[in-house]
């Protein structure tokens, strides 16, 4: 297998990337990626065995980027509106829909999707029962996994439903999600001596 920081091996994910953004999953083969990049199939055969190691490997490549954006949300003060802002993000929310798709059909894509997302939920729910904790709300009250899941999905939902021209009901429901993501992000922290 070639090297993992080889330009040539981003150019091919990145051309993997801009196909399943502009015409979805099935357009991305190993033909298609190789006539984009000017490059032989066995080139891109030299990185990526078959068709499913160059998904993965742009899974891999996405999570990582994902997980490093979703520390940064995570470090904010106002981390509600800071996670909401990071899962409304529509390329992103566009690669989700994707690569679910492409999961129903791969069963590794499906695995290393969920193994992502659940270390992703994982520092969310972690960050988010400290941050409830510093503003004098008990965890249990408000639990961080169920705030996580709630935040993500509906969020990325109403940035799909957006992209395809849905909106009836969005600014109603974002109004909603305001009033309460404020009235956590805006509880002042208690004073520590």
């Amino acid at each position: 297998m070639g090297p993992e920081n080889s330009k040539t091996r981003f150019l091919l994910l990145d051309i993997a990337e801009r196909l399943m953004l502009e015409e979805g999953y099935a357009a991305v083969g190993i033909r298609r990626v190789a006539r984009e990049a000017d490059v032989t199939p066995a080139l891109i055969h030299y990185y990526f065995r078959t068709l499913d190691d160059l998904f993965l490997a742009l899974i891999r490549r996405r999570s990582e980027q994902e997980l490093e954006a979703q520390t940064r949300a995570l470090e904010s003060g106002r981390l509600l509106h800071s996670l909401w802002a990071y899962n409304s993000h529509p390329r992103g929310a566009a690669l989700n829909v994707e690569f679910i798709a492409l999961s129903n059909h791969r069963k590794a894509v499906r695995a290393e999707l969920v193994s992502y997302a659940e270390r992703a939920r994982e520092l969310q729910r972690e960050a988010l029962a400290n941050y409830l904790r510093a503003r004098g709300i008990d965890p249990e009250a408000i639990p961080p996994l169920a705030l996580t899941v709630l935040i993500s999905t509906v969020s990325r939902a109403l940035t799909m439903e957006d992209a395809m021209g849905l909106t009836v009901g969005h600014e109603e429901a974002l109004a909603l999600v305001e009033e309460y993501l404020q009235k956590i992000d805006g509880a002042p922290a208690p004073e520590t001596d």
